[in-house]
């Protein structure tokens, strides 16, 4: 149990600053969870990610799966009567378990992001075919979906060879931007 004076209003303050929230005027009304399309495969709800930043569980929410897989839908933004912005909080959360080094909560996730950045970083687009098969290589989950791949390539939903933008240096300024240099 935590009481009062044992907690630490640092790890709030921090992710409040860095999301541009106020974590304060949520009353746990739960919207935000009722309205989640993720949320059953959450460990910790959003409503309760909020209640542990309060009560400074920093290293139970940095190492929580929930952080990682919230997809940034904002359904939950658009059922909260406060307007409070989850994907920001879960966005400023990751941020800050990366630059602690925390065990991340759903290591195929992190791989997921990593190999989408690499194609955007070296097309401006990704190529879904090698997307796919650098990630199953990654998280070594080879035939888990294969009979959807082959759908969707029979179907045309796949391109066959990969495509360029054109002014792919425009979309590496961006990255530069917004992740840093490589």
């Amino acid at each position: 149990m935590v009481s009062i004076m044992q907690v630490d209003r640092s790890f709030i303050r921090e992710v409040e600053e860095r999301s541009g929230q106020r974590f304060g005027a949520c009353f746990h009304c739960m919207a935000c969870s009722g309205g989640c399309p993720v949320s059953d495969i959450m460990d910790y709800l959003p409503n309760q990610i909020v209640r542990m930043m309060q009560l400074g569980l920093r290293k139970e929410v940095l190492e929580s799966r929930a952080i990682w897989v919230c997809v940034g839908c904002y359904s939950c933004v658009s059922q909260c009567p406060n307007r409070i912005h989850i994907p920001y909080m879960m966005d400023a959360l990751r941020e800050l378990a990366l630059e602690e080094g925390v065990k991340i909560g759903e290591p195929d996730i992190w791989t997921f992001h990593r190999e989408f950045l690499k194609q955007v970083d070296k097309r401006g687009r990704v190529y879904e075919l090698e997307f796919m098969a650098r990630y199953k290589l990654s998280t070594m989950s080879l035939f888990s979906d294969m009979g959807s791949g082959m759908k969707m390539l029979l179907n045309g939903r796949l391109e066959l060879f990969p495509h360029t933008v054109k002014k792919l240096h425009e979309v590496r300024k961006i990255r530069e931007v917004c992740y840093g240099k490589k």
